[in-house]
């Protein structure tokens, strides 16, 4: 029995068999299939990211279905979608704007105007359905948004104010003025409206101006000026109140005091006369002569001085002491 074997180079020599063609087609079929894996990666990759959206912090993203809202996404993140044209994302602005109102001249109370300039902070309510209602009142745009938005101010202001008087907005004294309290009706006011209208929630509102047109500011100036007076007028009233019972005080505490003096003085000196004379007493008790002698001396010192020109007779009281010897059975106290 023969045996043969098989070697490449038996192979090789087959009719027909070239092994560099061979190496080509095979280079040739793995490129078709990388071509191809390629070519489904990036349909793969297209369509992933036709039914994938973004949805920005800040923001929210209705998903319209052939124009009509059918979904809101609020969470920040990826979220699936239907390819376009079926399902289109259109964001909505989340973040926090502010409006002004403008010059607005309103009445007050007591028939008087004033012009006010306020401003409101406000957005769009996180919620499904304020977001929903925002889109469809004003189409996704905040400049038409805000100018509903100062409509409503200007109407409120109107109203508000004229609950009002002028002193209770303008005023010197800032316990009277009233502004807070305004600016809160105002916001109590326009919140409930403009969140069931536009989903729009009203975070704050204050005044930002206040002027007093000429006719107001004239009448504002003489109200004031009376007021002025009139303060000025009880303060001097009081003044003068205060002034007399100082003065009738006074004068009660002197006419106490006087009368108490006098009556110690009138004390003090009926116990000095009555000191004196007991002096008096004892001494003319001790003397007799020699006490006559020296009250005589004592007038003639007090009516006698030295411009003084008497003409009297010698044996006339007191000067007969000057003339007349003592008497025999008396003698002088030595």
């Amino acid at each position: 029995m023969k045996i043969r074997t098989l070697s490449p180079s038996a192979e090789n020599s087959k009719v027909g068999f070239n092994p560099v063609a061979a190496r080509k087609h095979v280079s040739h079929s793995s490129r078709r299939w990388l071509r191809y894996s390629i070519a489904a990666l990036l349909v793969v990759l297209a369509l992933l990211t036709a039914c994938l959206v973004q949805v920005h912090a800040g923001s929210a993203t209705i998903m319209t279905r052939f124009g009509s809202p059918v979904r809101v996404l609020l969470s920040p993140g990826l979220a699936w979608r239907l390819p376009a044209p079926f399902e289109t994302p259109v964001d909505v602005d989340l973040r926090t704007r502010s409006t002004s109102s403008g010059l607005q001249d309103v009445g007050t109370r007591d028939g008087l105007r004033v012009i006010v300039q306020a401003w409101a902070i406000w957005k769009v309510s996180p919620e499904q359905t304020h977001v929903l209602r925002f889109i469809r009142a004003v189409q996704n745009q905040p400049e038409e948004a805000a100018r509903q938005i100062r409509t409503f101010i200007g109407s409120s202001l109107e109203t508000t104010t004229s609950n009002y008087a002028l002193s209770e907005i303008v005023n010197t004294d800032a316990r009277k003025v009233k502004i807070p309290q305004l600016e809160q009706q105002i916001k109590n006011q326009l919140k409930a409206q403009l969140l069931s209208s536009y989903g729009i929630e009203l975070i704050d509102v204050g005044i930002e101006r206040l002027t007093l047109p000429a006719v107001t500011l004239n009448a504002t100036v003489d109200r004031m000026r009376a007021e002025r007076e009139t303060i000025a007028t009880e303060r001097t009233a009081e003044g003068n109140r205060m002034a007399a019972e100082i003065h009738s005080t006074a004068d009660k505490e002197a006419r106490i005091i006087e009368a108490d003096a006098s009556v110690k003085a009138a004390a003090i000196t009926a116990q000095a006369q009555q000191d004196s004379a007991a002096i008096y007493a004892k001494a003319y008790a001790l003397d007799p002569q020699l006490y006559n002698l020296l009250r005589s001396l004592d007038t003639l010192n007090d009516v006698v001085n030295k411009s003084t020109r008497i003409v009297l007779s010698t044996d006339a009281a007191p000067f007969n002491a000057l003339v007349q010897k003592p008497a025999d059975g008396q003698k002088a106290n030595p």
